[in-house]
């Protein structure tokens, strides 16, 4: 679904991303793991059309993507939860989560919307709850749900979740990473940028290991989990 090819990018003639390749599967949640300021939230940006690739190729469904803008490659079915959740702080839950179906949002869909606000709800019980609340209110939990909701919104078949578990408690982080396994398997492909190493390989098929802008490992994640290199730098020993 999502092919990536020798892709560079750089900060001010800094690099943070050096010729890195990966694929992402249809229907797999991949994983990147790797230190604070390895680059993982540069490429989740570069896929976004947030920051430009300096060298490179990226593919959607065969498509190229390279120098598109954002809310083009948001219409091509790819949506992305950021880190720190980026929410209309000032603004209801059910506010927030109505613009992100701001790409389609017309009088002869709103039967549509309404159904798959009520999809989330379901989902995220909580939020209905909270739906005349004001977003910035929330606990973190509660906002990283949120954040996810309204990507969800936009109908992504690729949906990039940048450090979803950050900031947030153990409990919290196991409620997040369920739901993130019950939209993959209702058919959404997961790319997740994870710091919480252990958490990200055992809900992934598959991951790759950033270092400094390069990819330096890759597997499955049930074989990384097992890796010496992995258990060492990334799993406590």
């Amino acid at each position: 679904m999502l092919r990536i090819e020798n892709l560079s990018t750089y900060y001010n003639r800094i690099p943070a991303l050096q010729k890195v390749s990966l694929e992402v599967p249809e229907g797999r949640i991949v994983s990147i793991i790797g230190a604070n300021g390895a680059g993982k939230s540069t490429l989740l940006k570069t896929v976004s059309g947030l920051i430009p690739a300096h060298e490179g190729h990226i593919f959607f469904n065969g498509q190229p993507i390279n120098g598109l803008p954002a809310n083009k490659i948001v219409s091509l079915g790819i949506s992305q939860v950021p880190e720190g959740r980026q929410l209309f702080d000032h603004m209801t839950v059910d506010d927030n989560i109505h613009l992100g179906a701001y790409l389609y949002h017309t009088k002869r869909n709103r039967d549509e919307i309404r159904q798959t606000i009520e999809t989330i709800y379901q989902i995220f019980p909580i939020l209905k709850l909270r739906s005349k609340q004001i977003a910035g209110t929330l606990s973190g939990g509660e906002q990283q749900m949120l954040a996810i909701a309204r990507a969800f919104m936009s109908k992504p078949k690729l949906l990039l979740l940048d450090e979803p578990s950050m900031g947030l408690a153990p409990l919290v982080v196991r409620e997040i990473l369920s739901v993130i396994k019950r939209f993959n398997q209702s058919g959404t492909t997961i790319l997740l940028v994870e710091q919480n190493a252990r958490a990200a390989l055992n809900i992934s098929h598959y991951a790759f290991v950033l270092e400094t802008g390069k990819m330096v490992l890759e597997g499955l994640a049930r074989d990384l989990l097992d890796n010496p290199k992995v258990k060492s730098a990334y799993l406590g020993g």
